[in-house]
């Protein structure tokens, strides 16, 4: 990750807050966050949350989208990028990166999460607490891989997916766009449409869809 002097977050939510605590690990000194619904005279510790920004960005910053919904991530990247500011990628200081690896902009690798050898993560994404994405993975845009989720290796994993805290998607599977994994469950099949899968193995919720 290159050094950044400050971040600017977008959001003041759970994942906002996670975000910071990255950030700051990091060794990012100045955080400003954004929410309109801030409370007056919010703040995170010495961090101001503002309802709005209207200022040109500072040198040496960048923006993180900090929705922990795949559409709300969407529309902050395309909103940073809308005003030529660069998205920022963080991956925590005790967090692994294997070799080739790749993280897109405006996407969190979180404390103590892996991401494999020659693994791709895409923009946008949320490598949570303690998650596993494994060599030669391929993950789309604005996807979620949940606390201590695992992702095994040559999976590929679509677009604007939610894979559960404690899941498990086994060797080689390929994940729809839009597909939700729930909490604990097992993928070991190809998820083929979009929609909500539970259990062991992961089986689709009938009249359930995903975002």
């Amino acid at each position: 990750m290159t050094f950044l002097s400050g971040l600017l977050i977008l959001g003041f939510g759970g994942h906002a807050r996670a975000v910071a605590d990255v950030a700051l690990a990091s060794g990012i000194k100045q955080l400003c966050f954004i929410d309109s619904n801030a409370r007056p005279n919010e703040t995170f510790g010495e961090f101001p949350v503002l309802r709005s920004w209207d200022e040109e960005l500072p040198d040496g910053w960048s923006v993180m989208p900090a929705s922990g919904d795949g559409v709300s991530r969407q529309t902050q990247c395309d909103w940073v990028t809308g005003r030529g500011w660069p998205l920022a990628t963080l991956v925590s200081p005790v967090a692994t990166v294997g070799f080739g690896a790749t993280v897109g902009p405006g996407t969190l690798v979180a404390h103590h999460a892996h991401v494999g050898p020659m693994a791709s993560v895409g923009a946008g994404c949320i490598v949570n607490t303690g998650a596993i994405i494994e060599h030669e993975c391929v993950v789309g845009d604005f996807t979620h891989v949940s606390i201590k989720a695992a992702v095994a290796g040559r999976c590929h994993i679509g677009r604007f997916c939610f894979i559960g805290a404690g899941s498990t998607v086994i060797d080689g599977i390929r994940v729809h766009d839009g597909v939700t994994l729930g909490a604990g469950a097992c993928a070991h099949r190809n998820l083929e449409e979009p929609g909500v899968y539970v259990g062991v193995p992961a089986k689709k919720i009938a009249g359930k869809t995903a975002n």
